[in-house]
């Protein structure tokens, strides 16, 4: 059964393997099925619910298409765009921010954590952005949206104003209520420093990550300085509860290998740490490194990655000013 695909990604510079791993990964793939028909956005409005540097924000918009590209999405099959070129966007999301529920966005626990203890200084844009999530997803009709753990909740948001609109203005149907597609066997990655924390590019020290433009050198090192335990590698699954950095390293290696974590740690129950760590590095090494050079070849022809983005923009522009506009008349706008 064909899938019609949206997926989008913030162009915050220095996408990570915890990136890589927990969606451009899973999106090449979906790029491969014939099936599918795929959507992935650079969600430079999402951005910038906090501050950014704007030169900073246009070199990372371009990085975010390198990388897309490098890692083997084809933009020939797949839409690639930025969304604040196509106004739709921003006009979507007022309407639906219109339909939406201060009681739904309240339960959003992700504001709660990005905001902190002082919600009175957060922008309303960090508040109110899952409506914008979800104007992004219904314009084009979306069957199916990649989502993690953080997002499940934004997705069901989404789901909720659909069906909300679609009963206050009878028209059954017309929002599509997007179901999850949710990878099967998926480690969360975790910081190389610290198997408790979520592997972030916010963290100060850079071998709390494997960057995606990181080299060879690179990778090996911060392999080798990765926090273990003084243990031999886990003899049982039941053991990585308690050794979360262990179960860091071996969630890396299945995700990489497309092995489940009771086979990974089956293959190295018992051996050192040291030993794995040379066959994870490797394994990261032939991965990560054709696409970090790919990343910096393309960085390099910036009219290419601008030609991917106004192909993309008019291609989206087309679905989603069709969509914005029959909601307009839905609502009862001249």
């Amino acid at each position: 059964m064909s899938k019609k695909i949206f997926s989008g990604v913030q162009p915050t510079g220095n996408l990570h393997l915890g990136n890589y791993l927990g969606a451009i990964k899973n999106f090449v793939d979906l790029n491969n099925d014939n099936d599918n028909e795929c959507i992935f956005c650079v969600v430079d409005l999402h951005a910038i619910t906090t501050k950014q540097n704007p030169k900073e924000l246009k070199n990372n918009i371009r990085e975010t298409v390198a990388t897309f590209v490098a890692s083997g999405i084809d933009p020939k099959k797949s839409i690639i765009f930025n969304q604040s070129r196509v106004s739709a966007h921003s006009e979507g999301a007022w309407i639906l921010s219109c339909v939406a529920r201060m009681g739904w966005l309240n339960r959003m626990t992700q504001f709660k954590e990005k905001a902190g203890k002082d919600k009175e200084k957060a922008s309303i844009g960090l508040y109110s952005y899952p409506v914008l999530m979800a104007a992004d997803i219904l314009l084009y009709d979306a069957t199916h949206v990649p989502v993690g753990d953080d997002q499940k909740q934004h997705l069901e948001l989404c789901r909720d104003i659909a069906q909300k609109f679609n009963n206050d203005f009878e028209v059954d149907n017309f929002l599509q209520v997007p179901e999850p597609l949710i990878q099967k066997d998926f480690s969360r990655i975790m910081s190389l420093k610290d198997g408790s924390k979520k592997m972030s590019k916010s963290e100060l020290s850079d071998f709390s990550r494997i960057n995606l433009t990181d080299d060879r050198d690179q990778i090996m090192n911060k392999i080798k300085k990765a926090k273990t335990d003084p243990l031999p590698m886990p003899q049982d699954i039941k053991e990585l509860d308690e050794r979360l950095e262990a179960k860091n390293l071996l969630g890396i290696y299945s995700s990489l290998t497309n092995s489940t974590l009771k086979d990974s740690v089956e293959i190295f129950a018992g051996k050192n740490f040291s030993e794995f760590k040379e066959i994870l590095a490797d394994q990261l090494i032939n991965k990560i490194e054709p696409i970090s050079q790919e990343i910096k070849k393309l960085l390099g022809d910036k009219k290419y990655l601008d030609k991917i983005l106004l192909d993309g923009v008019e291609k989206a522009n087309l679905i989603a000013s069709k969509k914005i506009e029959r909601i307009k008349e839905i609502v009862g706008f001249l």
